[in-house]
């Protein structure tokens, strides 16, 4: 296990990196990306996503604030028909 406490590694890449079960705590990750991620089960608690963007992902079973993604976004869809 590795501790890191005030450390700037910005502008670091990682590629084929096991970070599974990995606890991020007042992390600063603005303007990253992020690209063929595992994401299963993850969960973002008080999280800034002011203009993030999630495309080309698979949403299967993702929620925000309990409600399940693709109902939002079929929701969103019948009404701009």
């Amino acid at each position: 296990m590795i501790k890191m406490n005030d450390v700037n590694i910005s502008e670091s890449s990682f590629d084929d990196v096991n970070l599974a079960k990995t606890t991020f705590n007042n992390v600063n990750l603005s303007q990253s990306r992020f690209k063929n991620i595992d994401m299963t089960k993850s969960v973002f608690k008080d999280v800034c996503f002011i203009d993030a963007e999630i495309s080309g992902s698979n949403l299967s079973g993702m929620k925000i604030n309990g409600v399940l993604v693709a109902e939002l976004l079929a929701a969103y869809a019948a009404q701009t028909r």
